[in-house]
């Protein structure tokens, strides 16, 4: 399969990316080449093998919970550049 650099253009702007018609160019042969193993992919058969979400099979390596204390307002304040009523004081970046 073959794409164009129109096409490529195509799927930047909806992307949202700036790409100029050279830079598309440039793209059309390294794109047709994926798009051509992804169709020698689908001619794999694949209908004896069961869904899976991973490859190999891994657990998660989570620690036990621990309670603890909580950290004190005062204790987390204590290096804060600003701090005012007990709460940070960060800049505006919010209209």
């Amino acid at each position: 399969m073959e794409i164009t650099s129109e096409e490529i253009l195509h799927v930047a702007d909806l992307a949202r990316l700036e790409l100029d018609a050279a830079a598309a160019r440039s793209l059309v042969p390294q794109i047709t080449e994926i798009l051509e193993y992804v169709d020698l992919m689908q001619q794999v058969d694949t209908s004896d093998v069961p869904p899976t979400t991973h490859a190999i099979s891994l657990k998660n390596a989570f620690r036990d919970d621990v309670c603890r204390t909580h950290l004190e307002n005062a204790a987390a304040l204590e290096n804060a550049p600003e701090k005012d009523a007990g709460c940070f004081v960060v800049p505006r970046i919010i209209g």
